[in-house]
């Protein structure tokens, strides 16, 4: 195929389904119901209606998810001032908290737990309805009492606790914006972040535990602070319990002073549907930070829409996502759940400490019903085979979502086997921060086959195009998105040339995602990776995680990356770093059988200039591989904005390894 993208060949994508659909779960589910009310006999009847009419099918969502406004909306979108900057549910007014906790005080649900929360030491705290509405009320209240109101920006740096979870819910109620920060920022990242939004305060702690350790976080937040004038109070959770904790006097307050003993009801300041929400940043290749901007009926209602349409979560059912608040998972998980009213659980700790089964620990403790992971923590529990697993009874978990990295087939069809018993689907789940959840999603109505997405999420008008901006099928193109939809970032803060930058100048009027992806004869969908991330070897085109699948699927490599550098002739050749599982060894021979294990594959204008094994790779939090980090430390060259790695370490390792 010469059509300037990596042939289909090149990636296991015309296989057979290995999941099918239930009739009975299909009859059961959410979609079905919300299909029968609007007399949509088809799923494909529902995508089209979605993507055409979108004024109708987002009041239909809103209706179908009980959001509830104190004065109604006069229109649902307007479209005046360009796609790019729609308005929603205009003239409308309401507090996403009111549907989050307010409504649900009057209900049964008030009585259900709302939050599970688990430490790294096994100790359990669970908060229902009822429970964490005080305990918003009384943060609310405190905030209050410190001048803070609406329109104030305050800034969330906290380990996964449910004072992070309460001071979240609490900022909202106050028609504050928040401002979630990755709780393993350096100070750097931090004030970035808080001068950026001219935040108030900030919510912190005085550190958390990791693998048993220790690990203090005040002192980064007062470093940040140092240069970061407009903030004026600081709430400080005691929760690693670290003697020598700085205080400042007059900024700083211990949250056990200031919150516990405030009134238990508070008023839930009346916002405009519109109203800002919250400011949730993203690092770019270059520059400062991207704030992408989120409103009240924005990033709520489309977490919400997705768990419940695609993912068919129930009132009462329990996600667990493994993610941290400063990605948007963490607000996604809070809003969708609540809005709901099914429960969320929060773990605080390493997914393999004390033992390699502490994520199935969780899961059968807590009735997980929902479990969201990454393929690259698969890719690190596989090694320990199946037994762990086995360990732990998961027959309440309907379904494994999974974001943050492409899958390899193998991982796909491990996780699938033993996590799922062959039985329950993989909802694979590609977004981002700027579409306040999924592009893509798998669903309990279409065939799955491994590393697959079911399609587009109900109301997004995707496609997949060619370098022109034509719709290509069985090839790889660019992702785009043709219509708003509810959720779409309202622009990056302070900065609209960037935001259309971004996302709207490479075709009219049509949102360019920056992913690479391909949809198969049988129109199941794959995300390949970032198009940034895209190897360009003498005009063919190809996607990191082609080759990447490739090399994990060799019984001595744990994880790999797949990057493009500069060739004199061929414009860029491929270069790859390899981790290899703990009983492998770096050889020679090794080397070449994958080198050449590529080279057989994806031919030999693709082999490898090099592969290197390096001890780590540099990821985000959230487990993403960075590769434009190690391209930069390939060719020693600055790279960019790290303020979001896990380890920074790494970056080292992938110089060493040259």
């Amino acid at each position: 195929m010469n059509t300037g993208t990596a042939s289909s060949d090149t990636f296991p994508f015309n296989q057979d389904p290995v999941w099918q659909p239930r009739a009975d779960w299909i009859a059961e589910s959410n979609l079905r119901r919300f299909m029968d009310r609007h007399g949509l006999a088809t799923y494909d009847a529902l995508m089209q209606r979605s993507t055409d009419d979108i004024a109708w099918f987002w009041d239909a969502a809103l209706r179908d998810l009980d959001i509830e406004f104190y004065a109604p909306y006069e229109q649902v979108v307007d479209l005046s001032e360009g796609i790019q900057f729609p308005e929603w549910c205009v003239g409308g007014e309401m507090n996403i908290v009111h549907n989050c906790l307010d409504k649900w005080q009057t209900r049964a649900v008030k009585d259900r737990d709302a939050l599970r929360y688990e430490r790294e030491d096994g100790t359990v705290r669970t908060l229902t309805y009822a429970e964490l509405h005080r305990e918003v009320c009384k943060c609310a209240n405190a905030l209050r009492d410190l001048g803070l109101g609406k329109g104030d920006a305050v800034g969330l740096y906290m380990p996964m606790t449910p004072e992070l979870c309460i001071a979240f819910l609490a900022i909202i109620k106050i028609g504050g914006v928040i401002l979630p920060l990755f709780s393993g920022y350096g100070a750097s990242a931090v004030a970035t972040r808080l001068n950026d939004a001219g935040a108030k305060a900030l919510f912190t702690a005085d550190g958390f535990s990791r693998r048993g350790t220790p690990i203090a976080m005040k002192p980064t937040a007062d470093e940040a602070l140092a240069d970061c004038p407009t903030v004026e109070h600081v709430i400080v959770q005691q929760h690693a319990t670290l003697d020598g904790t700085p205080m400042q006097a007059g900024r700083d307050h211990w949250w056990r002073d200031l919150v516990p003993g405030q009134p238990a009801e508070a008023e839930t300041e009346r916002t405009a549907a519109e109203d800002v929400l919250m400011i949730i940043y993203t690092s770019g290749t270059t520059g400062r930070p991207k704030g992408a901007v989120h409103t009240h009926c924005g990033f709520p209602v489309k977490g919400a829409q997705d768990m419940y349409h695609s993912m068919d979560l129930k009132p009462g059912e329990v996600m667990y996502w493994m993610t941290d608040m400063g990605w948007m998972m963490g607000p996604w998980l809070v809003f969708g759940t609540l809005c709901l009213g099914a429960t969320m659980v929060f773990y605080d700790g390493a997914p393999d400490y004390p033992d390699v089964d502490r994520v199935w620990q969780l899961c059968a403790d807590h009735g997980v019903t929902h479990l969201g992971l990454s393929p690259v923590l698969i890719r690190a529990l596989k090694p320990h085979g199946p037994e762990p697993i086995q360990r732990h009874d998961l027959s309440a978990l309907r379904a494994v979502g999974s974001t943050g990295s492409p899958w390899d087939p193998e991982s796909w069809r491990w996780c699938f086997e033993h996590v799922l018993g062959g039985e329950k689907p993989i909802l694979n789940y590609s977004g981002g921060t700027e579409i306040s959840g999924g592009i893509l999603c798998g669903n309990f109505f279409e065939p799955l086959k491994p590393c697959a997405f079911s399609g587009p999420v109900p109301g997004m008008d995707a496609d997949v195009v060619d370098a022109d901006g034509q719709p290509v099928r069985g090839a790889v193109g660019e992702l785009v998105i043709r219509q708003p939809w509810i959720g779409m970032t309202r622009g990056f803060w302070q900065d609209r040339e960037r935001y259309l930058d971004s996302y709207w100048r490479r075709f009219e009027d049509v949102w360019v995602h920056g992913d690479f992806a391909a949809i198969d004869d049988d129109g199941l969908w794959y995300i390949l990776g970032r198009s940034d991330d895209t190897i360009k070897v003498a005009g063919k085109r190809l996607g990191p995680a082609e080759v990447e699948a490739l090399l994990n699927a060799h019984d001595a490599v744990a994880e790999s990356a797949a990057i493009g550098v500069p060739h004199a002739i061929k414009g860029e050749t491929l270069v790859t770093y390899v981790v290899l599982k703990p009983d492998a060894a770096p050889t020679e021979a090794l080397r070449d059988e994958l080198i050449q294990r590529v080279t057989d594959e994806l031919g030999k204008p693709l082999k490898p200039k090099a592969l290197l094994f390096t001890d780590a790779l540099p990821k985000t939090r959230n487990a993403k591989v960075m590769r434009r980090v190690i391209r930069a430390a390939y060719l020693d060259q600055d790279p960019g904005d790290v303020s979001s790695l896990e380890d920074p370490s790494t970056v080292e390792a992938i110089r060493a390894a040259r």
